[in-house]
């Protein structure tokens, strides 16, 4: 006893180190070369004994599908058929169920048909929805019809997605590897869950008006291209993608009404019709004198409209205002440039004739001695 209770003590004083990773040793799906995302083709072997319990999924289809849907659904019937699962499709319902058999072996292959029967109602062709079968295939519908109140602006929206000529469904389909439908309130996707997730955030974003599709197109190729450099693989990817800033649009002023400051009382009523006859007075009247006003209040609105039908018909025989004539501005100014004009000529006048006179005049008057000074002399003499 005293040797154990020796042990205790020396075990309490010094404990044994405890390991870390005590259960975590090494297993045998610990190994690189094994791809835990990869998906395994299902083997019938893994379950021999098949369901127990029987399970089924239904979904109504519109009245435009039914026509297509009676045609494909051999395809459809025959397809299902080989992973033992069982159709129907019921037209006065409108509708299509899919259900286990004794012979499915899969468990998981019940949600795939459920998800078929939902792309076929959806206006996905059945060749296509066909593929979902396969277990690399997965599927999302997207329900965008509530994400935009407005009808018209939801229209011009889900166009974005599609395109010119569907130009831009058919860029996105390549760069996200997925096949996409867009139909009615909702968009149909195919593809690996990686590419659904992108799709989804794709056609989100344009519905919400939060980026446009083609900015989502530049942003993927920049991606692709950036993924095919290993030195870049371990690197953020931001600096190199572009920021796309939304532009301010300008939107009309929601009118917002005053609000009346609050009152506990209600509004006053509004006075009847025989409290306003009370008022007038014309509740007392009798029923002699209360025709002969309304006849009095009769004749004096006709008179009233006589006198504006007249007026208007009246109107078309007044002539229209001449165009006044500025003939007194212009005589006016005619004679202000008249009197002008004179003026200047006779100052010219003058000046031409002082010009004449000093070139008329004689030198030889000036010269002494002269024979014409002489002449004059000499007839004064006599």
């Amino acid at each position: 006893m005293a040797d154990e209770k020796h042990l205790n003590v020396n075990e309490e004083m010094n404990p044994k180190p405890r390991h870390k990773g005590k259960h975590d040793k090494p297993k045998p799906w610990d190994d690189p070369s094994i791809d835990h995302w990869k998906i395994e083709k299902f083997d019938p072997s893994w379950n021999e004994s098949g369901l127990l319990e029987v399970s089924s999924f239904s979904t109504l289809f519109p009245q435009y599908r039914e026509k297509y849907l009676q045609e494909c659904w051999p395809i459809v019937k025959g397809a299902l058929k080989e992973h033992g699962i069982a159709c129907e499709l019921n037209l006065v319902e409108g509708s299509m169920t899919v259900s286990t058999t004794m012979k499915t072996k899969d468990p998981y292959i019940i949600v795939k048909a459920r998800d078929l029967i939902k792309l076929l109602s959806r206006s996905v062709p059945a060749p296509q929805a066909v593929k979902i079968l396969n277990d690399e295939m997965q599927c999302d519908i997207i329900k965008i019809g509530s994400m935009v109140r407005n009808k018209d602006r939801f229209v011009k929206r889900r166009q974005y997605l599609v395109g010119p000529n569907s130009s831009t469904l058919k860029a996105l389909e390549i760069l996200t590897g997925c096949y996409i439908l867009v139909q009615g309130n909702t968009v149909s996707a195919m593809g690996s869950f990686k590419g659904l997730k992108q799709v989804r955030r794709i056609v989100e974003d344009c519905i919400q008006n939060k980026m446009h599709p083609l900015h989502h197109i530049k942003i993927l190729m920049l991606k692709r291209e950036l993924a095919k450099n290993p030195a870049l693989a371990s690197e953020n990817w931001d600096r190199f993608l572009p920021q796309f800033k939304k532009k301010n649009v300008k939107q009309k002023k929601v009118k917002t009404k005053e609000k009346k400051p609050y009152t506990p009382f209600p509004p006053p009523q509004p006075p009847s019709k025989i409290d306003q006859q009370l008022e007038s007075g014309e509740y007392f009247l009798s029923d002699k004198k209360k025709l002969a006003k309304q006849w009095e209040e009769k004749q004096v609105k006709q008179a009233e409209k006589v006198a504006e039908n007249k007026k208007k018909r009246e109107e078309a025989f007044v002539p229209p205002e001449e165009p006044k004539r500025h003939n007194q501005d212009v005589s006016n100014v005619d004679k202000d440039d008249v009197t002008a004009m004179a003026s200047s000529l006779k100052k010219k006048a003058k000046e031409f004739r002082k010009q004449k006179s000093i070139d008329k005049i004689d030198a030889e008057e000036f010269i002494a001695g002269s024979s014409k000074t002489s002449k004059k002399k000499s007839k004064s003499s006599r």
